[in-house]
């Protein structure tokens, strides 16, 4: 008897400290969350859909959903002096949506990533080409240092 209950305790602990080890082997894991990314990308929606940083932030997007995606700037409704964005590295918005309808370009899939730095304050209005009729479309607004307030949706 002595010698099972010995047994029993020291698979006990065996199972104890093995749970203990998973744990901290996934301590550093994240599933996909806000934490590594600004903007999530849902079927039809960028979350959230306006976004309010500062001068010099970088903008992460991230396809949360199945569908492929892309983030792709009203070249008309950005600051003037802005550097324009796309996935896919187009000059301008009628480039992103011709690389997208005829070679099916730009596309960001399913878990994937796009970044961009905002450099000039004011309010960048962008689009999802293959679901902007769904109303697939965001703002990030960029202000001066010190002048940034909290996100709206």
């Amino acid at each position: 008897m002595y010698e099972r209950n010995r047994v029993e305790a020291s698979r006990r602990r065996f199972l104890a400290g093995l749970g203990s080890v998973a744990a901290a082997g996934l301590a550093g894991c994240t599933t996909a969350g806000q934490g590594d990314y600004d903007v999530g990308m849902t079927a039809v929606a960028f979350d959230p859909p306006t976004l309010t940083v500062a001068v010099g932030d970088e903008v992460v997007w991230r396809n949360t959903s199945s569908r492929g995606h892309t983030v792709t700037a009203y070249d008309d409704r950005i600051p003037e002096e802005a550097e324009f964005f796309a996935t896919g590295g187009f000059e301008n918005t009628e480039e992103a949506r011709d690389a997208f309808n005829n070679r099916v370009e730009g596309l960001i899939q399913s878990g994937e990533s796009f970044s961009h730095t905002f450099e000039v304050p004011g309010e960048y209005q962008y689009l999802c080409i293959p679901h902007e009729q769904s109303g697939m479309v965001g703002t990030i607004v960029v202000e001066e240092a010190g002048e940034t307030t909290t996100d709206s949706a």
